[in-house]
């Protein structure tokens, strides 16, 4: 039997912190045992599981691996709004006159991600 990927790992400078913006960006929850200084944090959501662990080195180049993340329950543009609002920033914009395309942003240690036009968007360009 092949293996199972558990979670998705953060290196980062302040787990708990870091946590708490991913715990909101996708309506997730902290472990009950986690508390701000901890070393590490687990955010837990629908089909995910992103583990934050402290180390020292502070974030250096662009990541080898990130996220695509697709709205469940709103469009790209309104979910981009949202998690700027959350603390990410804008690192790149990518969305096209057609409305395809996606939105490139930070988490506020610098780690990017996307953000992917929601499975309605996609039905109305299919």
């Amino acid at each position: 039997m092949a293996s199972l990927a558990r979670h998705l790992t953060f290196d980062c400078s302040d787990a708990y912190r870091l946590a708490e913006f991913w715990a909101a960006v996708l309506d997730g929850s902290l472990g009950d045992d986690d508390f701000p200084g901890d070393p590490e944090a687990l955010v837990t959501a629908p089909g995910s599981a992103l583990l934050f662990v402290t180390v020292p080195d502070a974030k250096a180049v662009k990541n080898r691996l990130h996220l695509d993340l697709q709205p469940q329950d709103r469009s790209r543009d309104d979910e981009v709004q949202r998690i700027l609002v959350l603390g990410a920033t804008l690192v790149g914009d990518h969305r096209k006159p057609d409305g395809t395309g996606w939105v490139t942003l930070a988490d506020p240690e610098g780690n990017e991600f996307c953000v992917e036009r929601s499975a309605a968007e996609r039905a109305l360009t299919t």
